[in-house]
């Protein structure tokens, strides 16, 4: 039989008292408690009676103001009158500028409120402090100096005409109902004087809460319940004690009264596991395990909590969770900023924030493929969104308007109208495209079969902000442009959540660790135990000074971590078996250390600690390298290639990877041309390829002349932007990376041009035989029941001097040892080294074969990052080290070369040799 829950104990002292529990208000740190409070009340009475007011303290506190609290954003734009009132035009933050240090002022006037310090005298004292620091006596104060010492000045008239403001309208934050409370409590107090208040659960009071609930007591209206371990009590600075130690030596009421209560729930046998776990996505994974164990002997999980510090563990620990789990509970709202609505806003805000007449492609790409604007461009059973897609990669298109948009699809007009017209940077016009935007998506869904309840629900509530955005704007009309609008919707997505529906009293409970105030559990999982998130550590977000907030008893970061060390210890207080994780790794902020509150656990000898590190099992794979084995279809396949005729780069690729090799010529897969956004280098070697041909093709059977290249020269520059334009379409060749490699086109044609006449100077004669040449043969002595075709293009066919020469342009680096040949047995297989050389050999044994060529010739590549080398020789070599080399190709040469061909050619005929992998 497990320990009995606080809730439990302190129902049962008043049952034993006599006390009528219909009449008194039960007032506890969360709505949450109250509920359990509720069911702890109906299991623990054996007679009927009514239910009694169980109220939060913060909905005791409103009640007692008599304002309403307002969200943090409302506050922001009430604020932004007041300080637009207070403030000359010159010196006028815009909102989004405002917006950055009025959260942080926001936030002191709160706790300045909720402490009840008087506020002319903290606000006095800092404005004096900057006056200080910034040379008070110093007479040539500069202008910003004067407007910074200003700001602090002015800090006082901002908070009292805040305050007015707010008032005024019955509304306020946390810190001033507080503020306003006390001010009420006695006329409360009159009109209230036989009610009975019962306070339970309570640990970091600030000083309202602390003088509301004394003054209660006092008049005998109040009684307290605290839950605090002896253990950490009567330790002399166990920081789980800080505040409850303090209010029992501190408060009147105690040195008269009992205080109730502390026990010994703590020094309880417990099992304690710690784990070490790598990454987020380890812990959740763990969790699912741990829960599955714990199913064995508690099925349903009863007084079972998961207990996250760390929120975006949340989708990742539900995808965890053993399937046959029948009863789960989720406290924590799931995030609205984690949800695919808010990504499609977030790429709507960021083009239309940058530009709205021309839009960026990948901006474009995403926001049609975004899962919730794909099936709005399903029209009459057409995907104009593919469509779309496919006209900008075809056309290169990397900026586009709607405009163009529409014209690519005429039929999806109104659509891209919503996403992408009208917005202006005028804010009204930006709401309007988003409620339209809701509405398509809305009808979309009543209209399809797919059943889309959740989508539907994250629609109303994305439709409920934008309701709250137009609603703010309208009344206060602070919002000027569409980045304002931005930093707005920010700030109201960071704190909106979606609710999730359970059995908040049965079975798992998921929570967050404040919300897992006054409840206790048998089984206790806690993750993300790790230094910067439990406890959360040191933050500045404040203009107080450390010392003004010591010298005011404001709360500092000491008081902070040891209200999260209170709730790690009150989980513990009463479980039996505790499982807390943490991440071993160093993520960005968190740097993988574990928490104090580990190793405080770990020193303390009350418990057994059993210590873990966990890794997930790697298995260790051997990479298997893909085989194709050739079936009769691929052979089929094969020789349907081979009779239209292998190309030389086909079959290099062959030897590269038979594998590719495979994929292309059999599978015919390619890959998917992206829009070219920087002109890729293959676009470039096309350019400089076609510009060659169309110079040098009028001068088929001609001799070069000094006078005709100087003549080709001056056309340099109209022919390049005219090829580009061929293969780049609409890319910007204006700008940037573009501009650089069209300059580096012009310039490798340029230095092309400029060898030739180099050459013709030196009195060499250069006749031109052709370029661009098709060259074909039927493959001889295969000893296949079929003809295999070799076939390609070769750059140029020349005379020099009167030797044939085959010259085939690189754009790439290329030297002279990848184009000498030593052992003609290491030509199939070594692609590295031997490619070059079996290209140019294969156009050599192409033309030859066609009695297009008369032996012997010289063949070659001619690099355009190389050219200093100049024209680069394929060579036979007698050894690797040797220097002798045979630059003329031969019957002879090409014989040899054809004996690798034949076995190339057979090896890829020979059905038991399989396509195999090679690593590349």
């Amino acid at each position: 039989m497990g320990t009995n829950t606080f809730l439990f104990d302190v129902l049962k002292d008043l049952q034993d008292q006599d006390v009528n529990l219909s009449e008194i208000t039960f007032i506890l740190p969360s709505k949450r408690a109250g509920l359990f409070l509720k069911h702890e009340i109906a299991a623990s009475t054996t007679k009927t009676l009514f239910s009694p007011e169980i109220l939060s303290i913060e909905e005791f506190v409103e009640q007692l103001s008599g304002l309403h609290s307002k969200s943090n954003t409302t506050l922001l734009f009430e604020f932004y009158s007041v300080y637009e009132s207070l403030t000359d035009k010159k010196h006028l933050d815009s909102f989004e500028a405002f917006s950055k240090w009025a959260q942080i002022l926001l936030q002191d006037f709160n706790e300045i409120d909720r402490y009840v310090i008087p506020q002319e005298q903290i606000f006095d004292y800092l404005s004096a402090i900057q006056d200080l620091k910034h040379w008070s006596l110093d007479p040539n104060k500069t202008d910003f100096v004067k407007n910074y010492l200003a700001f602090w000045n002015k800090l006082h008239k901002y908070y009292e005409a805040f305050v007015k403001a707010l008032k005024g309208k019955n509304i306020g934050y946390q810190g001033l109902l507080y503020r306003e409370a006390l001010k009420h409590l006695k006329k409360y107090m009159d009109q209230n004087s036989g009610k009975q208040h019962v306070f339970l659960g309570f640990n970091a009071l600030n000083t309202a809460e602390q003088d509301i609930i004394q003054v209660l007591l006092a008049q005998n209206m109040a009684r307290i319940y605290w839950d605090i371990d002896t253990a950490f009590l009567e330790h002399p600075n166990h920081d789980a004690a800080l505040f409850i130690k303090g209010y029992q030596s501190n408060w009147s009421y105690f040195k008269k009264h009992p205080f109730q209560w502390s026990h010994n729930h703590y020094s309880n046998q417990k099992d304690i596991q710690i784990y070490g776990i790598p990454k987020n996505i380890g812990q959740a994974k763990h969790i699912g395990a741990l829960l599955q164990e714990l199913q064995k002997t508690n099925p349903k999980l009863e007084k079972t909590a998961v207990v996250l510090g760390d929120e975006n563990l949340l989708i990742p620990v539900l995808n965890s969770l053993p399937k046959n789990l029948t009863a789960l509970n989720i406290t924590m709202g799931f995030p609205l900023s984690s949800i695919p609505l808010a990504h499609l806003f977030e790429l709507l805000f960021k083009i239309h924030k940058q530009n709205s007449e021309r839009f960026y492609y990948q901006d474009i790409h995403a926001l049609l493929t975004h899962q919730f604007v794909r099936p709005l461009f399903y029209i009459d059973e057409t995907d104009y969104a593919s469509l779309i897609i496919e006209a900008i990669h075809g056309n290169n298109i990397t900026y586009l308007s709607a405009k163009r948009l529409k014209s690519i699809a005429p039929e999806a007009s109104e659509i891209i109208s919503v996403l992408l017209s009208g917005w202006q940077n005028a804010v009204k016009n930006a709401l309007d495209r988003c409620f339209e935007l809701i509405q398509l998506i809305k009808h979309h869904f009543d209209t399809s079969k797919e059943k889309a309840l959740l989508s539907l629900e994250y629609l109303y509530r994305f439709n409920t902000l934008f309701n709250e955005l137009a609603h703010l704007n309208k009344s206060f009309n602070h919002i000027k442009d569409i980045k304002t609008l931005h930093s707005v919707f920010k700030e109201l997505l960071s704190t909106e959540t979606l609710d999730f529906q359970g059995e908040p009293l049965e079975g798992l409970q998921i929570m967050g660790m404040l919300e897992s105030r006054v409840l206790d559990f048998d089984t206790v999982i806690i993750a993300s135990v790790n230094e910067g998130i439990l406890p959360a550590g040191k933050s500045n977000n404040s203009f107080i000074p450390f010392d003004v907030k010591l010298e005011n008893k404001l709360p500092t970061y000491k008081e902070k971590d040891a209200v999260y060390t209170y709730h790690f210890y009150h989980l513990l207080q009463r479980a039996r078996h505790i499982h807390i994780l943490y991440n071993t790794e160093a993520d960005v902020l968190t740097g993988g250390e574990k928490s104090r509150f580990i190793t405080q656990l770990e020193f303390d000898e009350t418990h057994q600690i059993k210590e873990h590190l966990v890794m997930p099992p790697v298995p260790v794979t051997k990479r298997k390298l893909n085989e194709i084995v050739k079936t009769p279809g691929v052979l089929e396949e094969l020789k349907r290639v081979g009779q239209k005729g292998f190309s030389p780069s086909s079959l290099t690729n062959y030897i590269r990877n038979p594998i590719d090799f495979y994929y292309q010529k059999v599978l015919h897969v390619n890959e998917f041309d992206m829009v070219e956004e920087h002109i890729a280098a293959n676009t470039l070697g096309t350019v400089v390829h076609n510009t060659l041909e169309d110079f040098y093709r009028p001068l088929k059977g001609s001799f070069l002349t000094e006078d005709l290249l100087k003549n080709l020269k001056s056309k340099i520059e109209t022919q390049v932007v005219f090829h580009f334009n061929e293969i780049y379409k609409e890319g910007d060749l204006s700008r940037g990376k573009n501009l650089i490699i069209f300059e580096i086109a012009k310039r490798y044609v340029s230095n092309f041009l400029n060898a030739e006449l180099k050459e013709i100077k030196a009195g060499n004669t250069i006749k031109i035989i052709d370029v661009e040449a098709d060259a074909s043969t039927i493959l001889k002595n295969l000893d296949l029941p079929f003809e295999v075709t070799m076939k390609g293009k070769v750059d140029r066919i020349d005379e020099c001097n009167g030797l044939t020469r085959i010259i085939d342009y690189k754009t790439g680096a290329v030297n002279q040892n990848e184009v000498d040949v030593v052992n003609w047995e290491d030509m199939p297989t070594d692609y590295k080294k031997y490619s070059k050389s079996f290209q140019v050999l294969s156009y050599a044994y192409m033309l030859a074969e066609s009695n297009r060529i008369n032996l012997p010739v010289e063949a070659g590549i001619i690099s355009f990052k190389n050219l200093s080398s100049g024209f680069l020789k394929f060579g036979k070599k007698e050894s690797q080290y040797g220097r002798k080399k045979d630059h003329l190709i031969t019957a002879e040469t090409l014989s040899d070369f054809a004996e690798v061909l034949k076995q190339l050619i057979l090896e890829i005929y020979n059905p038991d040799i399989p396509f195999t992998e090679k690593e590349v």
